[in-house]
């Protein structure tokens, strides 16, 4: 199996970890979770307006619209006719009555009723006349619903600003708590996490959180709630009809069940596979001069579509269920819709049900499938959303940061300073059994310039990274000051290091930002001063806009050998007590060149220094040289005593002379 591989690929999360991913999340909502309380509040005032509007209305039919019937109104034995009632204590309806006398049938003293079938014998004057108190109630219903309607749409939203507030402060809290993690990890998970995965988890996941947070929470609030007062409305209207119309909610939750199972695995291997897009799509751009040079761009399409594919292959199947979930919820209402006009016809036909009651189950029934039917967008939501937080947890619980020093005596800065570097029979490797040194040791006293040299692969660069503790040794030890590097707090001896490297990294923004690289205690007389021991005066200069100059991102617009320069120029703006100079000569012109041995040699002046150098000639005044083969140090000594020995570093050192590779 290709190990390189295995290295990349991403761990794949537990499938019954749901629940458990839900309550991880909520460290993140806790400090929202007053406002997320008040939300809740709005969000039960909005419901029980909700369903206030269909009571609302059945009460306007049953009681204003259409009257009440003679069994309600007091008068007896009048078979299945419907009567409107005719309230006596007024003045206007009781001359009415008197004028519409043989229709009247009297109740009491306070009211009186008339057929419903008569009504057409009455002058339509007449008719609003006595029907003045139902006009004036239909009103009033009417424009309750309005004010319901108005005050929803503020309370609606209120609400929405709420959690989106509330969404938006979580989801900065759980973003910059996984940024904060990647950023503390060692060097070698980097290796094992290509940049787009990262990028993805950091962007794309946590947007997905957002959106589970504001809608799904708002679900559960809202349309749970919803559902359980639909329940309850329509249990105490008719609890014989209600049974009957959710004798399909057995056929709901089976066909939620299926969806929640058939989509689970789609969503799961899209989170995955969007990361493999991102991961190789940046890939790709990074070493897009490699591929064109080597006209490798078919096998590298070829290589994205397979993974593009995987991508919309789950798509697919994800929409396949989608489109089976939605129909089926469909039918379901079609079906209770059919019971209610069925079993309620039947019931206001025969008077024991009346028409209010049954158009308050249309609307019910109504507005209970609607969340259903959101079910499953906020289930694609969810799945979404536990994919991302699945792949966002896998991050911060993979933890390859190098082991804390318990001991803090040493974590201030202010009066640490670097004064002698020992590394003791240090072994190291970054894959098992493929070791890169092998029980090095050797030592820098404070003003004291060490040079290892090698050919490739040697090991030099990984001396490097143990010095600045980039890796820690799988033996052995590398003090500082005498004190193992592993008791030190990263930050304390960092702070004293400069480091400048083979291909230096430049970040985007300006010329003056990379060199004073966020110190605010740098004047522009010393930024002055710092620019000329680095060499970079004619650089500066001929850029327009000069310090201010932008730099893109990793200064590819600047050739290998000013950033050199420029790098250098940032080691001393540290002013520190090590530099480390990583074959930072390598395929660089004369001009250059000696450009950087002047600010090298400016830069090293007063200070310890590490130099790991490819080109011989850059090190010969070096105090002591190290010449290391195939991990070990084979010989040691001045360039003299070197060449005298006439070993291993004389024949590198005449065939750099020659011109030929070593």
């Amino acid at each position: 199996m290709n190990k390189s591989a295995d290295a990349f690929r991403e761990k794949q999360p537990d499938k019954k970890q749901d629940l458990k991913l839900l309550v991880r999340l909520y460290p993140f909502i806790r400090p929202q979770r007053f406002i997320i309380l008040g939300a809740a509040a709005i969000i039960v005032l909005v419901t029980l307006m909700d369903l206030a509007a269909p009571l609302i209305v059945k009460n306007a039919i049953d009681r204003y619209i259409i009257p009440f019937s003679a069994a309600e109104s007091g008068a007896a034995g009048e078979g299945r006719d419907r009567y409107l009632t005719i309230r006596l204590e007024d003045p206007r309806q009781r001359e009415l009555a008197a004028t519409y006398g043989p229709l009247i049938v009297t109740v009491d003293e306070s009211s009186a009723v008339i057929a419903l079938a008569d009504l057409d014998k009455i002058r339509a004057e007449d008719l609003r006349r006595l029907r003045r108190h139902d006009l004036t109630r239909t009103a009033l219903a009417a424009g309750l619903i309005f004010v319901l309607a108005v005050l929803l749409f503020f309370l609606n939203a209120a609400q929405v600003l709420v959690m989106e507030y509330a969404g938006q402060k979580t989801m900065h809290h759980l973003r910059a708590t996984v940024f904060a993690h990647i950023q503390d990890q060692s060097l070698a998970y980097f290796y094992k996490n290509p940049v787009g995965r990262l990028v993805t988890r950091a962007t794309n996941d946590i947007q997905n959180m957002h959106e589970m947070f504001t809608s799904v929470i708002t679900f559960i609030f809202n349309d749970l709630f919803l559902i359980i007062g639909i329940v309850a409305a329509m249990a105490t209207l008719s609890w014989r009809l209600a049974l009957a119309c959710l004798v399909v909610l057995p056929l709901v939750a089976a066909a939620a069940t299926y969806f929640a199972t058939a989509a689970r695995d789609p969503y799961r291997r899209m989170r995955l596979k969007i990361a493999e897009i991102n991961a190789q799509t940046a890939e790709t751009i990074e070493g897009m001069s490699v591929i064109q040079l080597f006209s490798r761009a078919l096998d590298n399409f070829r290589k994205f579509s397979a993974v593009n594919r995987d991508y919309y292959q789950a798509g697919i199947r994800q929409i396949h269920v989608f489109a089976v979930f939605m129909p089926v919820i469909d039918m379901l209402w079609a079906i209770s819709l059919a019971i209610i006009i069925y079993y309620g016809g039947r019931g206001v036909l025969s008077e024991t049900m009346t028409i209010g009651v049954l158009t308050a189950f249309i609307s019910y029934i109504k507005m209970f499938f609607r969340p259903i039917r959101d079910l499953a967008e906020k289930f694609n939501i969810t799945q979404n959303a536990i994919s991302s937080a699945e792949r966002i947890f896998l991050v911060l619980d993979t933890d390859a940061r190098l082991p804390r020093p318990a001991d803090t005596r040493l974590s201030s800065t202010a009066d640490f300073s670097i004064r002698q570097i020992r590394l003791e029979n240090v072994t190291f490797a970054y894959q098992p059994d493929e070791p890169v040194l092998d029980d090095v040791s050797f030592s820098v006293a404070r003003g004291e310039t060490v040079a290892v040299v090698g050919p490739t692969g040697a090991g030099k660069t990984s001396i490097a990274n143990l010095i600045l503790r980039f890796y820690d040794p799988l033996s052995g030890r590398v003090l500082i000051n005498g004190t193992d590097v592993r008791r030190i707090p990263s930050a304390t001896f960092r702070s004293r290091t400069g480091l400048v490297s083979q291909d230096p990294f430049l970040f985007t923004g300006t010329v003056r930002d990379n060199i004073v690289f966020g110190r605010s205690d740098i004047s522009d007389r010393r930024l002055d001063e710092i620019i000329d021991l680095a060499r970079c005066r004619s650089l500066i200069d001929s850029l327009a806009g000069g310090l201010d100059a932008p730099v893109s991102q990793k200064g590819s617009t600047f050739s290998s050998g000013q950033r050199q320069l420029l790098s250098i120029a940032r080691a001393l703006a540290n002013d520190p007590d090590l530099i480390i100079f990583d074959e930072a000569t390598s395929y660089i012109d004369l001009e250059t060149d000696l450009k950087i041995r002047q600010a090298l040699d400016n830069l090293t002046r007063d200070r310890t220094a590490v130099i790991i150098a490819h080109r011989l000639s850059t090190v010969r005044n070096a105090g002591l040289i190290l010449v290391l083969y195939r991990g070990r140090i084979i010989e040691s000594g001045t360039h003299r005593e070197l060449m005298r020995r006439q070993g291993y570093y004389y024949k590198l050192y005449q065939l750099q002379l020659a011109g030929l590779p070593t």
